[in-house]
């Protein structure tokens, strides 16, 4: 028996006709959102002109919408299209950037990427650096190897990364990219309320692989905001977007539970649910459910794989469309739990931390519970029994402190088991490096040029290492990194800088993991990391984690901290660190 919910009109039939049509892959970093907005947007094209001195000239309509309207977008994860710059021209572009009334950071607006011209992770892309258009000169509103920070100007300015006023970045916004002077480089964006400039004099050197492509590209990435595109005097790869109404091709659905019980109704299986459908012209929007056909195959009574099947019948501007587009998601039907119990203990019970003075201070350290190797069994209404995965449950942290704790263990709200673990304090040892010196004496090695040797750590225990830290201080990365990893250097679980700022499997999308807080002026900071005497350690702490603490002594005499914990994804029984530089060098035993 299948299960209707109907909210647009599109006949079941129809649907399980089209149920072979697969839904497209969102290879679209933009997209348009509903029409709302389009009309008053295309009526301010053509009286659209710089906040300036400068009337724009050869302005074409190019309407999309980058980011997500209900301001989730995180950073790096959508892009606008691409606009290739020659050597003598200039790119004009103006847009509506909408900041979330609720923004707390004043990062929480767009930066513009200027790169070579090489798609983003394709072979030999090399970026220039971003400028975003919040001020912070204590903080990383502007980076990169070839952006020189001291030329940046701008009408607001924020001390810290919290204050107020991230507001007035919002509006219409014009931008422009100016390589139109010969021997100079400069950018300007301005809403009319804050104007930031960035004017280089020098000319941009070529990172094209061929000198004769003298080429650049920029594009827009939005973070906790979104833009809504207007024009460009540039034609961008892909083509233009025109304002027309456009059919929808194809759908992809998003937010469909991975586990749904028995018993629950449709309406709640899709609550969460919402598509992003492509348009012509490679247009999307994020459609919710409330504007889709849902269907259920085969039924919602016996427990097991299902599918769940989307419609949608609109055109981009909302009117009724020709041929309507379907879209499938999968998900599991569970029997509804009654109670869990343990059956068989977890392979590591024993847990370790090391206490520096990074974290000394701190007094809600925890660390994350370890299920490898636990089995739990599963008593539903029904009376059966059966192994629910682990990947199921959710588990309560470890306190960080030396004694036996209880970990609580849920499958359904209020239903839960408990097990204890025993945590202990790490045993340190100091490790020293086989060459005097990492990297070239003048910082000319560049990023992963020159590694230390390898250092295992294993299971309960901390190794630490001193050294002296020479840095070019061109930018704040441009100092000591830690690279944790498997005796085979191939497989890493993360890398970390001394910066705050990593990545790895360890490290993305680790919502447990602990970064330190109370950033400091970083350009102060910067200034006294040549020569600063430095002390890293890498705890192994037992349960598929790992914590990386730096004590930094600057040359001007402060002392500087930073942590990493709770790296995941590691092997207890293979982890090595060691340590390599970017435009830096290391000096052992001074």
């Amino acid at each position: 028996m299948k299960h209707f919910n109907k909210i647009a009109t599109v006949c079941g039939s129809f649907v399980l006709g089209l149920l072979a049509l697969a839904g497209c892959e969102d290879e679209h970093f933009y997209e348009v959102d509903s029409p709302d907005w389009l009309s008053e947007k295309v009526d301010s094209i053509a009286n659209s002109q710089n906040s300036g001195d400068e009337e724009l000239e050869g302005m074409m309509e190019d309407v999309y919408t980058i980011g997500s309207t209900d301001y989730s977008t995180g950073w790096w994860t959508v892009f606008s299209k691409y606009y290739v710059i020659p050597d003598g021209q200039k790119w004009n572009a103006v847009f509506n950037l909408n900041i979330n009334p609720d923004a707390s950071n004043t990062y929480k607006n767009f930066a513009l990427i200027i790169c070579n011209d090489v798609d983003r992770e394709g072979e030999g892309y090399l970026e220039y650096g971003a400028i975003r258009y919040d001020n912070q000169p204590s903080g990383n509103s502007e980076w990169g190897d070839y952006i020189d920070r001291s030329y940046v100007q701008s009408t607001l300015t924020f001390e810290t990364d919290t204050d107020e006023g991230i507001a007035q970045l919002g509006g219409r916004v014009t931008l422009t990219v100016d390589r139109s002077v010969e021997g100079a480089f400069s950018v300007r964006m301005t809403n009319g309320t804050v104007t930031k400039t960035y004017n280089q004099p020098t000319a941009l050197v070529n990172l094209n692989a061929d000198e004769s492509n003298t080429n650049i590209r920029c594009y827009l990435v939005p973070e906790g905001s979104y833009i809504n595109f207007l024009q460009t005097n540039i034609e961008p790869i892909g083509g233009l977007t025109s304002a027309d109404d456009k059919n929808p091709v194809s759908m992809e659905l998003q937010g469909v539970p991975e586990i749904v019980n028995i018993g629950t109704p449709l309406d709640s299986v899709i609550a969460n649910v919402s598509a992003v459908v492509t348009f012509e012209e490679g247009v999307t929007a994020t459609v919710a459910s409330s504007e889709l056909t849902f269907s259920v195959i085969p039924d919602m009574e016996t427990p097991g794989m299902k599918n769940l099947v989307a419609a949608y019948n609109k055109t981009q501007q909302g009117e009724n469309c020709d041929q309507p587009v379907i879209a499938s998601a999968t998900f599991e039907l569970v029997e509804q739990i009654a109670s869990i119990e343990v059956t068989t203990q977890p392979s590591r019970t024993t847990y370790y931390y090391y206490t520096s003075a990074a974290t000394e201070g701190m007094t809600d350290r925890t660390l994350a519970f370890d299920p490898t190797g636990m089995e739990v069994t599963a008593t539903y209404v029904s009376g059966g029994t059966g192994t629910i995965a682990n990947s199921r449950l959710t588990f309560s942290t470890v306190p960080a402190t030396v004694g036996t704790h209880t970990v609580t263990i849920t499958a359904d709200e209020g239903v839960t088991a408990t097990v204890e673990v025993t945590v202990a304090e790490s045993a340190v040892s100091e490790v020293t490096n086989s060459t005097a010196i990492v990297g070239a004496e003048d910082n000319s090695t560049a990023f992963w040029g020159a590694f230390s040797d390898d250092f295992n750590v294993p299971s309960g225990e901390t190794k630490s290492i001193t050294f002296t830290n020479y840095s070019s201080l061109a930018g704040n990365w441009n100092n000591y990194v830690v690279v944790l990893r498997k005796t085979d250097t191939t497989v890493e679980y993360g890398v970390v800088r001394a910066d705050n700022y990593g990545w790895g499997a360890g490290y993305d999308g680790n919502t447990n993991l602990r970064l330190s807080g109370g950033q400091p002026d970083w350009a102060a900071w910067l200034a006294t990391m040549n020569g600063a005497e430095v002390t890293v350690y890498v705890t192994n702490c037992g349960n598929g984690t790992a914590d990386v603490q730096a004590i930094m002594n600057g040359t001007d005499g402060t002392t500087s901290i930073q942590y990493y914990l709770g790296i995941t994804t590691i092997d207890p029984e293979d982890l090595n660190f060691a340590l390599t530089v970017d435009g830096s060098h290391l000096v052992f035993g001074e």
